[in-house]
């Protein structure tokens, strides 16, 4: 369940909300049964509403979204991508720390 600000990402509306975005665009891949995934959640939350109006915020559950997980060459969960332009421009995977998420999302927006 995503937090206010956080988007539900799907396959049907991934090219509208990611792709096609004229905002930097982090997406958290992730899945209910994944315990790391639910660790990350509340850190996913706060860049959330730190960012609001700079960039999108977005989860995708790759147990009901496997299209876009495929897509991305989603192996390990959780993964977190970037995107700018449409465009992956960093990748985290497993619990990376705030800070460089936050530094990644910066350089996206610049």
């Amino acid at each position: 369940m995503a937090a206010e600000g956080v988007l539900e990402l799907t396959d049907s509306n991934f090219q509208t909300e990611v792709i096609s975005s004229s905002q930097p665009v982090l997406v958290d891949f992730w899945a209910p049964w994944c315990g790391p995934c639910r660790k990350i959640a509340p850190m996913i939350d706060e860049l959330a509403s730190e960012n609001a109006g700079t960039a999108k915020i977005g989860k995708v559950n790759i147990d009901n979204n496997q299209e876009a997980a495929m897509q991305y060459g989603i192996e390990a969960i959780p993964t977190i991508i970037i995107f700018r332009d449409g465009q992956p421009v960093q990748r985290f995977q497993g619990i990376p720390a705030k800070s460089r998420v936050q530094e990644a999302l910066d350089a996206a927006k610049a």
